[in-house]
C-alpha cells in the first residue's frame, strides 16, 4: 500500500510503502474497546483507603446502658452510622492491573492505525528536525501541514528538541513508536508519523516473515 510522503514545510515529496498488515485490516473493534479498558485499569494507582470502625479514633466502651433511657441501642461511637464513625465496606488500596495476550494488544493497536489511516488522520512525514527546542518552529511546522486539534507525534526515537517545542503545546504530544497505543491512537485528531517511525512500528507490528512465506507458499499452491 502507497501513502503520501510530506516534508515538514507541507510539501508532498513522494510516496511511502506501508504494510497492508498494519495499516489496511479491518478494525476489530471489540478488541479494540478490550484493550483502551485494559490501558485505563492499568493506569489506575489504586491508592484509595478507608478507614474502618477498627481503625478510627474513638473510645469503645458503650455509649449508655442497652436498655431504659428510650433511645435507640447504640454500641459505639465508632459505628459506620455515627459522625466520625468507621466507613462500611470502604475501598482499600488494590491493583485494578489487567492483563491481555500479546497478540491481542499488537492486533488492537493495528486496528487502531487502519482505523485512522481509512479516516484520513494519519500523515506520514519524511523528517521532523529542529535546531534547537522552539516552541514557535513547532507551531510553524504543524500550521504548514494544515494541523488543527489534537495532534500526536510519533517519533523513531527520543529527541529532545522536538520533545521540547512541543511541550508547551496542550493539544500536542509526542510518542515513540514502541509505545503506541489505542487510546492515543484514537483520542488525538491527527497522527503524525516519521517516516522512521513507521519503519520501526512495522517491525514489531507486521506479519513475522514465517507467516508470510507460509501465505505465499499457499498461494502458489
Amino acid at each position: 500500500m502507497e501513502a503520501k510522503l510530506y516534508n515538514q514545510s507541507g510539501e508532498e515529496v513522494g510516496v511511502i510503502q506501508i504494510s497492508d498488515y498494519v495499516f489496511g485490516i479491518e478494525p476489530n473493534v471489540p478488541v479494540m474497546h478490550q484493550a483502551m479498558e485494559r490501558q485505563r485499569a492499568n493506569a489506575r494507582l489504586g491508592t484509595h483507603n478507608t478507614l474502618g470502625r477498627g481503625e478510627v479514633e474513638g473510645s469503645t466502651r458503650k455509649l449508655y446502658r442497652q436498655k431504659g433511657t428510650g433511645r435507640a441501642r447504640q454500641g459505639s461511637i465508632r459505628a459506620p452510622h455515627r459522625k466520625g464513625g468507621g466507613i462500611a465496606h470502604g475501598p482499600h488500596p488494590r491493583s485494578y492491573t489487567k492483563d491481555m495476550p500479546r497478540k491481542m494488544r499488537r492486533l488492537a493497536v493495528r486496528s487502531a492505525l487502519s482505523a485512522r489511516h481509512r479516516d484520513g488522520a494519519i500523515l506520514f512525514l519524511d523528517r521532523l528536525t529542529f535546531e534547537q527546542p522552539r516552541t514557535k518552529d513547532m507551531i510553524a511546522v504543524l500550521n504548514a501541514l494544515n494541523l488543527t486539534g489534537k495532534t500526536l507525534i510519533v517519533l523513531d526515537q527520543k529527541d529532545e528538541h522536538v520533545r521540547r517545542s512541543a511541550n508547551n503545546l496542550p493539544n500536542v504530544k509526542t510518542l515513540l513508536a514502541h509505545y503506541l497505543n489505542v487510546i492515543d491512537l484514537l483520542t488525538h485528531d491527527h497522527v503524525v508519523m516519521l517516516k522512521a517511525a513507521v519503519d520501526v512500528a512495522q517491525g514489531y507490528l507486521d506479519k513475522p516473515a514465517h507467516a508470510v512465506a507460509a501465505d505465499v507458499s499457499e498461494e502458489g499452491a
